[in-house]
């Protein structure tokens, strides 16, 4: 019996492999191997679909949120408020930029950064919020931008995901992405962008990315070397013209998912945010004995996971910004409950039903 991947990358291919092959044509005739035309059109489409001004190609998405802050001047002695479910990025990108990340718990119902508590932790040394794009939909943007602190969006599972009709990178001062390959929009490979309104932050990023340089030999100010790779740009343009497509497919598969598990005992389903167009980066379930119906789903040959297993603030890695087990309940909670069922736009209905089928036998084993 074949194994149903948590996400076909290899059916993605099939679909741009003479693009991407044509693209590499492209670039390895004109040899224009750093930068160049490719990520110069990139980096336009990509901003085009967004609808914000600029988009800044990096080298992966931890650079792109680190480049973000360094841009807003953000170092030593600043704090940014940063939720405790999510990706470990998202707090190392503050910590290398010098700051310290001020974590905060989630919203039961979605998962998602939760205001409320963002607006108990502000203090005079908040600099920023790093409000994270959960599993394909947007954090509460308005409530966020509301106290009146800057915003850089961590947008790396958002690929066309929009709140009350605004996308995703086009509400805070900044955006950082990710398009490591499993994203909806995913490179072959590591590779990231900025997205930003302003004229002088995104000048400033282009400069910070290259070695601090605007001009070549002349560095006024430390920089980094963070740039999209043209072959990477190849890929992503390919995909980006199917991007809208995937999305409606994967709308599809989350919606059937929805009505097949809205009868099955002892399943939650994700929650919709009232105003998002949630573009189903993940479809995450809750279930109670939950690594049991995981190990009974992977060994049926489906292929589940979780995220994220462990939240921030019982990170090893993180262990000296002084957080103790129960200081965020909810997210710690959700930690042990959640799987992530397959989810991409190549899922077919015949695997879906499968993967509900092997859930529900799953279930009546762990009760």
């Amino acid at each position: 019996m074949k194994c149903i991947p948590l996400v076909d990358l290899a059916a993605q291919h099939s679909e741009v492999a003479d693009a991407v092959s044509a693209g590499f044509a492209r670039v390895l005739g004109q040899m224009e191997l750093i930068g160049g035309p490719e990520v110069a059109a990139f980096e336009r489409e990509y901003a085009a679909f967004q609808q914000v001004a600029h988009c800044i190609g990096v080298g992966n998405g931890t650079d792109a949120l680190e480049l973000a802050l360094r841009a807003l001047g953000i170092s030593a002695g600043d704090e940014v408020i940063v939720p405790a479910n999510s990706f470990i990025a998202s707090a190392l990108a503050v910590l290398r930029a010098g700051a310290r990340p001020v974590l905060v718990d989630c919203d039961p119902v979605h998962g998602l950064i939760d205001p409320v508590h963002v607006g108990s932790r502000l203090g005079p040394r908040t600099r920023a919020i790093m409000p994270v794009h959960l599993y394909g939909q947007m954090a509460p943007m308005e409530q966020l931008i509301g106290l009146g602190v800057p915003v850089i969006e961590d947008a790396a599972q958002a690929h066309g995901a929009s709140r009350l009709g605004r996308s995703a990178g086009a509400w805070g001062v900044a955006a950082g992405t990710s398009f490591y390959p499993g994203k909806n929009l995913g490179a072959y490979g590591d590779a990231g962008a900025i997205l930003t309104e302003s004229e002088a932050i995104a000048t400033r990023l282009r400069a910070l990315r290259n070695y601090g340089s605007e001009r070549k030999y002349h560095h006024p100010e430390l920089g980094f070397n963070s740039r999209l790779d043209p072959l990477q740009a190849v890929v992503l343009r390919a995909k980006l013209e199917r991007l809208a497509q995937w999305n409606t497919r994967r709308a599809e598969v989350a919606a059937r998912y929805d009505q097949w598990l809205s009868d099955v005992p002892g399943v939650r389903r994700p929650a919709v945010l009232t105003g998002n167009e949630h573009v189903w980066h993940l479809y995450v379930i809750q279930v109670l004995q939950r690594d049991g119906v995981l190990a009974a789903l992977n060994a049926a040959g489906i292929g589940a996971a979780i995220h994220y297993p462990l939240p921030m603030h019982l990170q090893g890695a993180l262990a000296g910004l002084g957080y103790r087990p129960g200081e965020f309940p909810v997210a710690e909670s959700r930690s042990t409950q959640m799987i992530s069922l397959p989810m991409h736009p190549h899922l077919t209905i015949a695997d879906q039903q499968r993967v509900v089928g092997a859930l529900q036998r799953a279930l009546k084993a762990a009760h």
